[in-house]
């Protein structure tokens, strides 16, 4: 594979006066993307960068489809301004191509560089003729080709005819800091992988009821946070002992709301991470009428216990679109493991689905001490879960 990467963003376009700033980060998640790999340099042109390998090229294509920002990737040549040394890369370019398999092409010539005597057609008519002088067995096709060779003339010449697409966003990190809850089942990571394609910083909460849940339960959310570091480079995961408020939230509380009421002491405790973190917002995994705690009245209720930003990324996806995402990140086949989290636990039989906000705090008073919440917090195991671990990088 070429020693050369060209990069694309989308979004990142749109950015006027703050595009440069919003480029820096792209760069800076992409050289922590690629660390450990023989890369020369990272270069940026208005609306590409550039990355300079010495190998490793199908390596650093593949993480780079996981780095926020970017819309595409695609291993490239570069060659001098001079139409001989295209041709002579085009024809190499093609020869790639045609060993894979295609049997017809178009050429497709951008010319952001005007100085270049040829225009973008010229280009093309001239590279088609050398191309099917070279490759008998090949034939043009303008509306559906196998294959369309790309070149680019610029400060050089750039050629490629792969591009694998990027996850597009915006740059982890631009966008702040969130707290995301995330329990072993399928939403949440979907909703933090979300949240992080938006350009936030995540520090996920887990909520472990030992031994009504098991130690499986929280290994399995940490594959989670293992698989979303491979987008962010590292997970924070706050693992707070959750048993003694669920079991005070099961002795003491109304049974039909004991699921409301739990949920608004995981965002309490959710709030007193996002202080210590320097987090400006809450991400759940919830969706619109998918269990009897997302009714629109429940996630009220859920929500007036806390003063941050409550982020629900799915919220208006149904639950085959969720599982979709799923398993394009690579979360799902973790997710569906058989080990209960603590929303499983103490399940009511008839859960409240429009329950009202005066009756929930009514509820609740007293129920759980303000000591047991601070104690939850003070004892998390607080886990630093990076990609280099087991899995790091795989598909």
């Amino acid at each position: 594979m070429p020693g050369l990467i060209l990069a694309r963003y989308g979004e990142i376009g749109l950015k006027g006066k703050n595009r440069r700033l919003f480029e820096g980060k792209l760069i800076e998640r992409m050289h922590a993307a690629l660390a450990g790999l023989s890369v020369q340099g990272i270069r940026r042109e208005y609306g590409r960068i550039y990355v300079h390998l010495n190998g490793d090229g199908e390596e650093a294509c593949r993480r780079l489809t996981r780095v926020f920002g970017l819309v595409a990737v695609s291993p490239a040549v570069s060659t001098d301004l001079d139409l001989g040394a295209i041709k002579t890369a085009a024809e190499a370019s093609l020869a790639e191509a045609y060993a894979a398999g295609a049997r017809t092409f178009k050429v497709d010539t951008r010319r952001p560089n005007k100085a270049f005597p040829l225009t973008s057609p010229e280009v093309n008519r001239a590279l088609g003729a050398h191309l099917l002088q070279r490759f008998p067995d090949l034939s043009v096709d303008v509306h559906r080709p196998a294959v369309t060779l790309h070149v680019e003339l610029r400060d050089r010449s750039y050629l490629y005819w792969r591009s694998l697409p990027g996850p597009g966003g915006l740059p982890l990190g631009v966008s702040g800091r969130a707290v995301l809850l995330l329990s072993g089942g399928i939403d949440s990571p979907v909703a933090g992988w979300m949240i992080m394609k938006r350009g936030v910083e995540i520090v996920a909460v887990y909520f472990h009821s030992f031994p009504f849940t098991s130690d499986r339960a929280k290994e399995k959310v940490i594959d989670l946070c293992r698989v979303l570091a491979r987008y962010s480079g590292k997970v924070k995961l706050y693992v707070i002992p959750f048993t003694a408020i669920q079991k005070a939230l099961h002795q003491g509380g109304p049974d039909e709301l004991e699921t409301i009421l739990l949920r608004r002491m995981m965002m309490r405790i959710a709030r007193r991470v996002a202080e210590r973190e320097g987090a400006a917002a809450l991400v759940t995994g919830e969706s619109v009428g998918q269990v009897a705690s997302q009714t629109l009245p429940s996630l009220a209720a859920t929500g007036a216990v806390v003063d941050l930003p409550l982020l629900r990324p799915l919220i208006a996806l149904d639950k085959e679109e969720i599982i979709a995402r799923a398993k394009a990140i690579g979360t799902f086949d973790i997710s569906i493991r058989p080990y209960a989290d603590c929303c499983t636990v103490f399940v009511p039989r008839h859960p409240e689905t429009h329950p009202c906000l005066e009756r929930v705090e009514a509820a609740e008073a007293g129920l759980v001490a303000e000591s047991l919440l601070q104690e939850a917090v003070a004892k998390a195991e607080i886990l630093e879960v990076d990609s280099t671990q087991e899995g790091s990088w795989e598909t």
